[in-house]
């Protein structure tokens, strides 16, 4: 600080010296000239004293006594002599010391300063009627010794230069003072423009009004942040591009050295006995594909929970195995519960309290409290796995899912430096709904502690800000979409979640279609939608069948000739509601079939077991309609896959209007699922839509979603981190600075 104050201080006194300088001269001038009028002001009252006598004797003619008069008027201690001149300036008289170099009328260009052996005198020509003759009049000259005025104009020159050097000296001390005093203002403020926090507000708790200095630093750094967001939008938004390798190289240029932990509940790699055989399973998962790339290129570390059979036979003592299995390039590390915590933290908390808080299915969300002391306990244990983890202060860590709401903060108590970004792959519903939950406060806070919490829509985005607002004490930026709460700030953002982009398929579309219709048992040239979803109350599925009967009851054409082949995958079995949900959808299936059902082909094929992924594909590509009816879903890949699978640019995709998909895929027939006629009015429409029509629908949504693939998902969240972690580095690198030049001040 010391150093800076002299940097600024010393350029300072440089310049008043310089202005001093410059000033003297001038002071000089003016100091003289009001001297040189004060000295004729005083020969005009010499010579208007001395009229009356010198009229009187020049009158007589007595020049004697004139030259005496003069004589005794020169007396002065400032008048040096005196001359009289009559009308032809030719001298009539003058006192004895009057130099004989000076006329009565001066000539042209003489100055009235004049320097002369006798010193430096001042003339003053002053006109004196003692009888004009043609007009003239005499005039007397007076001389005034100005050594005085020398003297006088060096006090004043000294006088004058130590003024300014004492208000340098002043001015200097105030200028330090002032710097000292609102250094960590101004720190304050840098580094709140360059976290995002915004200048219009105090820096500190309890601080005073607004700098106003800053507001246009600020209005320029927000200008920038601007600029920076929409060449992110450029950057993520290439229409093509965005592959594993795109992914590497964002990793390699923004995240070189960094260590990436990913959080998650579900495991990438499960290892399961069958028999005296430990095989590896590896789910169907968006998510996976997304992270994969990323933790492969990173060699980062994948914490989940364990909950394959042989997993621990295959993991070290700290929960840890190399994963891919066929070649290792990162770490899973296994969190192990047991089936009280499992039931409490997972069964219990997330998916009887959060999932239906979060959907708008109308089951009632369940919370008990020691559900959520489990889920308090088990979220502890992952964010102390990741502190083990890691090996360097700063990782950055994505959290995954409404299972880990309380790992944010978790982590930024232990890891302070770690940038933490977290994604709510469900819906977040309006405050009102969240209110419901007893422990809305501590899930708030705890996602809080995430610099980003990304969500599926902006609409998702704007009913967590609301609850923010409602439920805890925080500043709310809505046009920057960030949070500050407790010195933390939280940037909330849509990252809609999507698919990788299936690899070509060898097989002609015709070959699939006759190969599936005869696995299902039905005819060829049967028409057929198909529904691939968890058997989850959230998916519509009852609303689905009553849109299936509606269609059939009004337009009996189709019975026997379209069938709806719903793939329903068991999906927490052990949770009552989701029993009683199976039930209900088999009870209800068989209903339809038999209302509308004929012997040749069932209204509705219901198949409640596990697909794999080509199975699956297959599928898709087979249907005429690929049938998404959910009550309330934060995407729903489902979707983007059957879109995906349609290289023929044929089918044509029913979509709820309820499901995030919906925001991005306006070509699809959107419907209110809870409405039976709607619905299956579309699905007439859908079947009955020409090819022409289907392959311009069909081809601009696969051309949206091959550009905003999974690969575009993971790498926005990844550029949006490495902007924050760049802006925390150089936040911490201001705050270092500061310490360094107060601690050199004092």
């Amino acid at each position: 600080m010391l150093k800076l104050s002299l940097r600024f201080v010393l350029p300072l006194l440089i310049a008043v010296a310089a202005l001093a300088y410059l000033s003297v001269p001038l002071i000089d001038r003016l100091t003289l000239r009001w001297f040189m009028s004060d000295l004729d002001q005083r020969a005009q009252a010499i010579t208007a004293t001395l009229s009356g006598s010198l009229r009187d004797a020049y009158g007589q003619g007595a020049l004697p006594r004139v030259t005496a008069l003069l004589n005794d008027a020169s007396t002065d201690e400032r008048l040096q002599s005196i001359a009289l001149c009559d009308t032809r300036g030719t001298m009539i008289a003058r006192s004895a010391q009057f130099p004989e170099s000076v006329a009565c009328r001066p000539s042209a260009g003489d100055e009235r300063v004049l320097r002369l052996p006798q010193g430096v005198l001042h003339a003053t020509r002053v006109p004196l009627p003692l009888g004009a003759v043609g007009g003239a009049t005499h005039s007397m000259v007076v001389l005034h010794d100005m050594s005085f005025i020398e003297l006088r104009s060096s006090e004043t020159r000294w006088y004058a230069m130590a003024t300014f050097a004492v208000l340098a000296l002043v001015v200097a001390l105030i200028t330090v003072a002032v710097a000292h005093l609102s250094w960590r203002g101004w720190v304050r403020g840098v580094r709140a423009m360059l976290t995002g926090e915004g200048l219009l507000r105090p820096f500190a708790e309890g601080a005073g009004s607004v700098d106003k200095a800053l507001l246009p630093l600020e209005a320029e750094v927000r200008s920038l942040f601007r600029r920076l967001e929409r060449q992110r939008a450029s950057d993520t938004g290439a229409s093509e591009g965005w592959s594993p390798q795109r992914l590497r190289s964002v990793l390699q240029s923004q995240y070189a050295g960094d260590e990436i932990i990913v959080v998650s509940n579900r495991q990438p790699y499960s290892h399961e006995r069958r028999g005296d055989q430990i095989v590896v399973a590896q789910p169907a998962s968006g998510l996976v594909t997304a992270l994969e790339p990323v933790l492969r290129a990173a060699s980062g570390t994948w914490i989940a929970h364990g909950g394959g059979s042989a997993d621990a036979e295959v993991s070290d003592s700290e929960g840890r195995v190399q994963v891919p299995p066929d070649r290792p390039a990162y770490t899973l590390r296994r969190i192990w519960l047991t089936q009280e915590q499992v039931k409490g933290y997972y069964e219990g908390f997330a998916n009887e309290g959060l999932w239906p808080l979060c959907h708008i299915a109308h089951v009632r969300p369940v919370f008990r409290a020691d559900d959520w002391r489990h889920f308090v306990d088990v979220s502890q244990r992952f964010a102390d796995a990741v502190v083990k983890s890691t090996k360097r202060p700063d990782p950055l860590v994505l959290v995954q899912d409404y299972h880990m709401p309380l790992v944010p903060q978790m982590i930024r108590d232990r890891l302070p430096q770690a940038t933490v970004v977290t994604f709510w792959h469900i819906p977040w519903p309006m405050s009102e709904t969240f209110g419901i939950c007893p422990w809305r406060e501590e899930i708030l806070e705890g996602l809080l502690g995430s610099h980003i919490v990304g969500f599926q829509t902006p609409s998702h985005c704007r009913n967590f800000i609301d609850a923010v607002d409602t439920f805890l004490e925080a500043r709310i930026e809505h046009e920057d979409m960030t949070i500050h709460r407790a010195g933390q700030l939280t940037r909330v953002a849509p990252y809609p979640i999507s698919i990788a982009w299936p690899p070509v398929n060898e097989e002609p579309i015709e070959a699939t279609r006759a190969r599936v219709h005869a696995a299902l048992g039905l005819p060829e040239g049967h028409r057929i939608a198909i529904g691939i979803d968890r058997l989850d109350y959230i998916k519509g599925l009852i609303e689905r069948f009553a849109a299936v009967e509606h269609l059939m009851t009004t337009q009996p054409q189709w019975r026997g000739r379209f069938t709806l082949v719903q793939v329903a995958s068991p999906s927490r079995s052990d949770l009552p509601e989701y029993q009683a949900f199976h039930d209900r959808v088999v009870v209800e299936a068989q209903r339809i079939n038999d209302a509308v059902g004929t012997a040749r082909a069932p209204a509705i094929l219901l198949k409640i077991e596990h697909q794999g992924a080509q199975q699956v594909r297959d599928l898709y590509r087979s249907a005429d309609v690929g049938m998404v009816t959910s009550l309330h879903d934060g995407m729903n890949l489902v979707a983007k896959e059957y879109i995906a699978s349609r290289d023929d640019e044929q089918g044509v995709l029913l979509l709820s209007v309820f499901t995030g998909a919906s925001r991005e895929l306006h070509e699809a027939l959107l419907v209110n699922p809870y409405s039976a006629e709607e619905t299956g009015n579309a699905l007439a429409r859908a079947l009955a839509m020409p090819l022409a029509e289907q392959r311009e629908r069909m081809r601009t949504m696969r051309a949206w979603v091959h550009s905003h693939n999974i690969y575009r998902w993971a790498g926005a969240m990844l550029i949006d981190a490495a902007r924050v972690r760049s802006r925390e580095r150089v936040s911490a690198r201001i705050e270092q600075l500061q310490r360094r030049h107060l601690k050199v001040a004092s």
